[in-house]
């Protein structure tokens, strides 16, 4: 029989999958069990196996989200009128998408490692995919003589490296609002490429 409609299983599969990225976030995969997460939630430990085979999957699953939000958000940007107009949507996007999900975030590039290899080449791969986005608008850049960089994929790397970097010090109420913040980076991008 199947469920009716804001039955549990709506209810508690995304609460269980918040819990898991807010306690994966603060505490490390690692240092997290599944009776935890449980307890986060307010069920029983075997409850978790209703939704998720088991805490790599949950992890799996975490990341996986993250990166097909990323790349779908990313494909919708507009069609910027050149590369230097596509390199500030990029800087700003970037900013914008990553600050607003810092727990995805600190998950997506630091517990990486706790991933079975089956799992890391898929997330692997969608990680190619978006810093291959960067990395064309760079080469883009440098063929038409608007950028001077002497390795668009070392480039699009160093870049990413910083803007995600936002991440580990902005403070909503902070001295800069995001949007001050996001036109410093694009000036410091726009430098970095020799614009």
């Amino acid at each position: 029989m199947a469920r009716k409609k804001n039955s549990s299983a709506e209810i508690t599969g995304p609460r269980i999958r918040a819990a898991a990225l807010r306690l994966f976030a603060r505490q490390g995969y690692a240092a997290v069990s599944m009776r935890q997460i449980a307890q986060e939630v307010g069920v029983q430990a075997g409850a978790l196996y209703l939704y998720t085979p088991d805490k790599q999957s949950l992890l799996f699953d975490l990341m996986q989200t993250h990166m097909q939000d990323l790349l779908s958000e990313l494909a919708a940007l507009p069609e910027a009128g050149g590369p230097l107009a596509a390199l500030e949507d990029f800087t700003r996007f970037h900013i914008r998408f990553h600050r607003a999900r810092s727990d995805a975030v600190f998950i997506a590039y630091m517990e990486l490692r706790n991933l079975e290899p089956e799992n890391f080449a898929r997330i692997e791969a969608m990680r190619r995919s978006y810093e291959a986005y960067l990395e064309g608008i760079l080469a883009r850049g440098k063929e038409a003589g608007v950028f001077s960089l002497p390795d668009p994929k070392l480039a699009a790397f160093a870049l990413i490296a910083m803007l995600t970097g936002v991440n580990t010090w902005y403070r909503e109420g902070g001295r800069l609002s995001l949007g001050h913040v996001e036109n410093i980076y694009w000036e410091m991008v726009r430098k970095a490429v020799g614009a």
